[in-house]
């Protein structure tokens, strides 16, 4: 049986980017090539009309799941590479058409040649291969409006390609177009969601998370790191950013009211960010806050936390059900993950009844008793940054294995 040599990728929205289009292609190119990193011997290379993953042996159904995934691809062919002769041809779609007959199929050749010097023209090679198939087949049916199949062969300068599937991509924008923002990722089932929408829009995301140890354990911080890890398949690597938020924590229990904890902790992760966003050149903020599923995220709360600053902040789940956003979670297989019953920053201390309505006023006065921009200063100076790349279930499970071990 014929072996898939390459997969041929076309762009989706690119194709009206006019000026920008080369700096779209080349970041697609570099994206498919973090996210195909997991496969050693794939090699992508791209041109102005399409991109090529050369699959050197890998296996063929592996890699397509992976493009399926990633933004700024619009669909993708399977290709078969030949010989340029046309006796050699005339096997191929002998046997190409062979194996997918059935009773009633119908078909078509669809031939275009870039190497002009080739000694058949498009219309002679149409007629060529399908007197081939006919010669195998003499069963089958040529239609030339919307066959089942239709076989396009391309000559190409270094050889001939065969394909006649149309797979669909994951469309949107390549990961990096539109700038980058810092997604505030927690552990729960929301934030990743958000962080996915994101990235279908091609806004490059860095992953900030706050740990609080020894309250939030090494388990709630591997959990975000493997929520991370699932976002890469979209778009390749991220950089995740670990935030030490324990002494903010100890100082609003010891000095707070326990009815403001939840909106003085949101306060403060959102300037952190901001702090952060503007240290790494980030362009906005990306939470996964849905209106009223938790008392933090009452448009009365989400406006005090929301004042400390003026950066315009993104939530892509805003106005979805838990239902739905369950159904993207599970979707992109972060779902599992989020339900690991680890503890987290937003956790930890939360009140039995938090403030569903604070007073700015009442929050400035409580903030009165902290050391504000001391606090913040020291959380941003503590940060810690790791790339994420995607990894094979292999090192995954190694991973397992040595966190149960310690």
């Amino acid at each position: 049986m014929m072996q898939y040599s390459e997969i041929m990728v076309r762009y989706g929205e690119l194709s009206t980017k006019g000026k920008n289009r080369m700096r779209f292609i080349n970041q697609l190119k570099r994206n498919m090539k973090h996210v195909l990193s997991v496969y050693p011997e794939v090699r992508v290379a791209a041109d102005r009309d399409r991109a090529h993953v050369y699959l050197n042996g890998t296996d063929y159904h592996l890699v397509a799941e992976s493009l399926k995934q990633i933004f700024g691809i619009q669909a993708f062919s399977p290709s078969y590479k030949v010989e340029k002769d046309v006796a050699v041809l005339e096997k191929a779609v002998q046997e190409i058409m062979t194996s997918l007959y059935r009773d009633g199929l119908t078909f078509k050749i669809s031939s275009k040649r870039s190497d002009h010097q080739f000694e058949l023209d498009s219309r002679e090679l149409n007629q060529v291969l399908g007197s081939a198939v006919f010669e195998a087949l003499p069963q089958i049916q040529a239609q030339m409006k919307n066959p089942d199949i239709t076989l396009k062969v391309e000559i190409r300068e270094e050889a001939a390609y065969l394909s006649y599937e149309n797979i669909k991509g994951a469309g949107g924008l390549p990961v990096g177009t539109a700038g980058k923002g810092m997604l505030m990722l927690s552990g729960g089932i929301d934030s990743p969601v958000a962080g996915y929408l994101a990235l279908k829009r091609g806004v490059d995301i860095e992953a900030v998370h706050f740990a609080s140890p020894p309250y939030t354990s090494p388990g709630a911080l591997k959990k975000a790191h493997d929520l991370t890890r699932k976002l890469t398949k979209f778009g390749g690597n991220i950089q995740f950013i670990e935030v030490p938020f324990t002494e903010i924590q100890e100082e609003i229990k010891a000095k707070a009211p326990e009815a403001y904890l939840m909106t003085l902790t949101r306060r403060f992760m959102m300037r952190i960010t901001d702090r952060i966003r503007e240290k790494r050149e980030g362009l906005v903020i990306i939470n996964g806050e849905s209106l009223g599923q938790v008392a933090s995220q009452t448009l009365e709360s989400m406006q005090a936390i929301n004042a400390v600053t003026a950066t315009p902040v993104i939530r892509p789940v805003v106005t979805m059900d838990k239902l739905e956003i369950i159904d993207i979670a599970e979707k992109i297989d972060t779902f599992n993950i989020s339900i690991q019953p680890f503890e987290d920053c937003c956790t930890i201390f939360a009140p039995d009844r938090p403030k569903t309505n604070p007073k700015i006023k009442n929050v400035e006065q409580y903030e009165s008793r902290l050391d504000v921009d001391g606090l913040v200063a020291r959380a941003v100076a503590g940060i810690k940054v790791t790339e994420i790349t995607p990894q094979t279930q292999e090192t995954d499970e190694v991973d397992d294995l040595i966190a149960d071990l310690l």
